[in-house]
C-alpha cells in the first residue's frame, strides 16, 4: 500500500506457518535471551497463575476478514493446546474480546484505523476452534489493554493470582499494551511467543523485545505445558 505521500506501507505477511513456527520460535528465543533480564528471578507457580487469550476472534483469524492476521493460523494449535493443558490442570482460563456496544464510543481508535468491531458483528466472537467453557470468564474490551475500562483487574484479585500467561493477536498492539499493564497491577508476566502474532515478523519481534526487556518473561508453548504439567 502506498500513502498519498508515496510512502509504502508495511504488508501484512505469513512470517511463520504450523510446520516452521517452532523453528522460529526457537530463533526469536536466541534473539530474546539479550533482552530478557528476569527470567532467573521468575518461576511460574501454576496455583496462581491465570491464562490470558487475547482477542482470537474471527475477526482477527478468520481469512474472511480484512483484519485478518495470516500468521494466525500457525499459532492457533498453540492456543488451543495452551487452553487445554489450563483447563486438565484446574488453571483459569480468561478470555478478551474486542467489541464496541451500540453506545459505546468509539474515540480516538476508530480515527486511527478508520474501523469499529461492534459486539453485534459475528466477526466479534471468539474463532470457534478456540470457544471458551461455560464457567470461563469472557471480558469485552473496547481499548488495546484488557485492562482498561473493564473488570480485569478486580476479577484477578478477587482469584487471587499473581502470575499471568498471555497468548493471542495482536503482539505489538493488545497483547503487550496488556502485558504492560498486567506488570503495573503487580503480575508476574509470561509472553508466549509462538502463541502470539503481529501483522508482520518485524512489529512481532520489536513487540517480544519490548516486553521481554520490560515487563514479560519470553516463553514457549512447550515450556508452559512443561510447567502446568509440573515436569520443569
Amino acid at each position: 500500500m502506498v500513502s498519498e505521500k508515496g510512502i509504502e506501507h508495511i504488508q501484512d505477511e505469513e512470517y511463520a506457518t504450523v510446520d516452521n513456527i517452532q523453528a522460529k520460535s526457537e530463533e526469536w528465543m536466541i534473539e530474546l535471551e539479550r533482552y530478557c533480564r528476569a527470567k532467573k528471578r521468575f518461576a511460574l507457580d501454576p496455583a496462581t497463575s491465570v491464562l490470558l487469550v487475547i482477542d482470537c476472534q474471527s475477526f482477527f483469524m478468520d481469512e474472511k476478514s480484512h483484519a485478518f492476521v495470516p500468521t494466525s493460523k500457525a499459532i492457533l494449535p498453540n492456543i488451543s493446546q495452551l487452553i487445554r493443558t489450563a483447563r486438565q490442570n484446574n488453571i483459569p482460563v480468561i478470555y478478551t474480546r474486542h467489541a464496541l456496544a451500540d453506545d459505546d464510543h468509539a474515540g480516538i481508535m476508530s480515527r486511527w484505523w478508520g474501523d469499529v468491531l461492534r459486539d453485534t458483528d459475528p466477526m466479534s466472537q471468539i474463532h470457534p476452534d478456540l470457544r471458551p467453557s461455560d464457567i470461563e470468564i469472557v471480558i469485552r474490551k473496547t481499548r488495546y489493554s484488557a485492562f482498561k475500562v473493564t473488570a480485569l483487574a478486580s476479577v484477578l484479585a478477587g482469584m487471587g493470582l499473581e502470575s499471568m500467561i498471555v497468548a493471542g493477536v495482536q503482539t505489538h498492539l493488545c497483547v503487550e499494551s496488556t502485558a504492560r499493564d498486567a506488570f503495573m497491577h503487580n503480575l508476574e508476566v509470561y509472553a508466549v511467543i509462538d502463541a502470539t502474532a503481529s501483522d508482520t515478523e518485524e512489529l512481532h519481534l520489536s513487540a517480544l523485545r519490548t516486553m521481554a526487556d520490560g515487563f514479560a518473561v519470553p516463553v514457549t508453548t512447550s515450556e508452559i505445558i512443561g510447567k502446568l504439567e509440573g515436569d520443569e
